[in-house]
């Protein structure tokens, strides 16, 4: 961390083999484009322009329908993405703050790239909009993490029993979320 610009490059330089062949080994970029299939809730969805079609995207027959002109079709999928995103992992919340008599402050969906969820001092918390790619129980442990850190706002062993408590998901999540979620990253 402390090192200068040329000792980055240095290290770079001698380790470019690894650097290529992990570069070499990400999947392609998906993009938001008519044809191209994306995960919601962990269930591949067509993604299908209806241009002559008015009420931006919506879910029909396991296709993600987006109306309107060829050059609003990204913008209008990431719109949907997002807010199904907040409806799902707010209802997650609302639920698991219930059982431990607290409120989030607010809940936000966010465009993160090294964070699934996050719950700041003041009880407010993000989540990335990716976790709506996810399987139900990835976004079930993730609204518990952030839910428990209302609570404890450390990764203690209070915290991770408080998690427990709140989702049966956490040893399956984590590890999807490792193996699985750089993918996510390349979406979009």
């Amino acid at each position: 961390m402390r090192a200068g610009r040329g000792a980055g490059v240095a290290l770079l330089m001698n380790h470019a083999e690894w650097v290529a062949n992990r570069l070499a080994a990400l999947p392609d970029a998906l993009p938001f484009a008519e044809g191209s299939i994306l995960p919601i809730g962990d269930v591949p969805h067509l993604i299908r322009h209806v241009p002559l079609s008015c009420g931006g995207a919506w879910l029909q027959d396991g296709e993600l329908h987006v109306s309107g002109s060829q050059e609003f079709l990204r913008r209008r999928v990431m719109d949907f993405l997002r807010a199904e995103a907040r409806r799902r992992l707010s209802a997650l919340v609302v639920a698991k703050t219930a059982v431990l008599g607290v409120t989030a402050r607010r809940i936000a969906v966010k465009d993160t790239r090294s964070r699934w969820g996050s719950c700041a001092a003041d009880g407010s918390l993000a989540f990335s909009w990716r976790l709506i790619m996810t399987p139900d129980f990835v976004q079930d442990y993730a609204a518990a993490h952030e839910v428990a850190h209302l609570k404890h706002l450390n990764h203690g062993k209070r915290f991770w029993q408080l998690v427990d408590c709140l989702t049966p998901h956490a040893t399956s999540a984590i590890p999807w979320l490792r193996a699985e979620g750089f993918r996510l990253l390349r979406i979009g």
